[in-house]
């Protein structure tokens, strides 16, 4: 099985230097784009991959590319902005990559970089990743004194430059406009869309925003081409995914793996099944902003399309696991506490919806809830769905809710009828 996001992690040791990665066949992607390809082809080879991207969205990478204006005429500077504030509770994929491989993700930016004709790069990292921090940091620098970064990159007529910025450390900042709005030093809220990033973002100036999985494996499929990439692929959709698992299973963690690996296999043969005396009930499949999936849903291949078909979304395709000792309606309000601290507050429905949901489910939690509470959580969970809000976060933590009274109800009415949580 081939896995080429991790083959050079090991957690037992510090990640590669420049000179141990150049030797694994670390920048070899950089000389060959700068040396035989058009940023055009580049593109072209991303978008034949099939590469989806692995923030969330599942949006194919090398459409998104395309839509930057590109020739002598393109308004500059163009920026390059890799979104690693991974603040999505039950995700810690991103983390691996970075702690472990660095230099894969510079390498990553400049190819990207050059892909878009991108003059400035930025790493937006979560706050509190201070040992990702500290080896990218050390990994750029030694970039820069080898020539793969600054100005005339390996003589080839293109320069870019590639920075490190430290989030203040806001869930808002997973919206891309959000994030952008809090590297220019305002205040983290959305931006109304369009125009979109592509043509005015980072200081009006053309900008792609990509996730920490996404671009690292771009410097692969530059590699080993586009037909490879599809190959090591389960599913319709190209390459390999981190999966990752948290719970109560025997050994929780995260696993490179094809695209398109089921659920129950993940969970049975990586994370070793649930612990002795406890049964899984459901998990959600990509964090905490995704729909619950239950029993009938544990051989749906874990890819974009097969979950989306099965009611909830892959998202970043790190289960967070519910077993049958624990409560969902306490799972769900902890939750919810998340949500309703991390509105940004631009929109009504969000900044006062969220609070609301929190204190019900508190209620119910607390043996104080009413029959009519979960009338009232339906209609929030419609009222704050997609098309009501500014932007995707309170439809996202609506997911979990929804899905939980759909197939959970009866533990809420349980709390209700007998005035006390169950587990308690």
């Amino acid at each position: 099985m081939e896995r080429p996001l991790t083959k050079n992690i090991d957690a037992g040791r510090e990640p590669l230097g420049l000179k141990d990665y150049e030797a694994a066949g670390g920048y070899q992607a950089v000389r060959k784009v700068l040396q035989e390809m058009t940023p055009e082809e580049v593109t072209a080879a991303v978008k034949k991959s099939d590469l989806r991207g692995r923030g969330g969205a599942g949006f194919p990478t090398g459409l998104k590319w395309s839509f930057v204006p590109m020739g002598d005429d393109a308004p500059r500077p163009k920026y390059l902005v890799c979104n690693a504030d991974e603040m999505e509770p039950g995700t810690f994929k991103d983390r691996v990559l970075l702690e472990g491989d660095p230099h894969q993700m510079v390498e990553a930016m400049i190819v990207a970089g050059y892909a878009m004709g991108a003059d400035v790069g930025y790493i937006f990292l979560r706050w509190a990743y201070r040992l990702a921090n500290q080896r990218l940091l050390a990994a750029i620098a030694e970039a820069n004194a080898a020539g793969y970064l600054g100005d005339n990159i390996l003589d080839s007529g293109y320069s870019f430059k590639l920075h490190v910025h430290t989030s203040a450390g806001r869930y808002i900042c997973g919206e891309e406009t959000a994030l952008l709005n809090s590297l220019e030093g305002k205040r983290a809220i959305p931006r109304a869309k369009p125009p979109f990033p592509q043509i005015s973002g980072l200081w009006g100036k053309p900008t792609i925003v990509q996730n920490v999985e996404t671009l690292c494996n771009v410097p692969h499929i530059i590699n080993r081409g586009a037909d490879w990439f599809k190959s090591i692929s389960r599913s319709a959709e190209g390459g390999t995914k981190l999966y990752g698992v948290s719970g109560r299973a025997k050994n929780p963690g995260c696993w490179e793996l094809p695209m398109g690996t089921p659920i129950r296999e993940i969970i049975d043969e990586y994370a070793g099944g649930m612990q002795d005396g406890l049964k899984l009930r459901g998990l959600l499949p990509g964090g905490a902003s995704t729909d619950f999936l239950v029993e009938e849903h544990f051989d749906t291949p874990m890819d974009y399309a097969s979950i989306a078909a099965a009611g909830s979304r892959m998202g970043t395709g790190t289960m967070i696991l519910l077993d049958d000792g624990n409560c969902p309606v306490g799972m769900v309000l902890n939750m919810m506490e998340f949500f309703a601290r991390e509105s940004c507050g631009w929109c009504t429905p969000c900044r006062e919806g969220l609070p609301w949901v929190e204190k019900i489910l508190q209620a119910i939690e607390d043996g104080n809830g009413c029959a009519e509470d979960l009338d009232r959580l339906s209609a929030h969970a419609r009222d704050l769905g997609h098309g009501n809000t500014f932007c995707a976060l309170a439809p996202g933590a609506m997911e979990p809710l929804q899905s939980s009274l759909k197939y959970f109800r009866e533990d809420f009415q349980s709390h209700i009828t007998n005035k006390r949580c169950p587990w308690s």
